[in-house]
């Protein structure tokens, strides 16, 4: 499902940021913020996104860019302790929220990074693997 950035609406990721949606968060600074993904394709898979919405990664200034990876790069171990895995994949695909982001996926096999095969955890299960990654923080 593709949302549109109309002119005054936020995207969903800007209404998790603003607290009019829930999400199980990992990690948040000022500028950014870290949350499982509501349709992950493995458990532990990571959403992480600059507060500032801007529809396009390479939209992103140089500092806000280098800073979302920055964060990134600090989230990532967490998850590997976390998750058994075998490392972390990194995607950007872009095209399903008009919100510059991330994804963060704990990775076995590279159908760990399909994008059409997602899992569906109960919310108990996501607050669950929240609370582990943020323990390795």
């Amino acid at each position: 499902m593709r949302l549109y950035n109309i002119p005054n609406m936020m995207t969903i990721f800007s209404r998790i940021v603003a607290g009019e949606i829930p999400a199980h968060k990992i990690a948040e600074t000022d500028d950014f913020l870290a949350f499982l993904d509501a349709m992950p394709t493995t458990m532990g898979h990571t959403l992480v996104i600059p507060k500032k919405e801007v529809d396009y990664l390479f939209n992103l200034d140089d500092e806000l860019y280098l800073g979302l990876m920055a964060f990134a790069k600090k989230v990532a171990p967490a998850i590997e302790k976390a998750v058994p895995c075998k490392r972390i994949g990194v995607a950007v695909i872009g095209l399903e929220v008009p919100h510059a982001h991330v994804h963060l996926i704990p990775l076995n096999s590279m159908q760990d990074m399909n994008f059409n095969h997602k899992i569906k955890p109960t919310q108990n299960e996501l607050a669950e693997m929240a609370e582990k990654i943020r323990a390795e923080l």
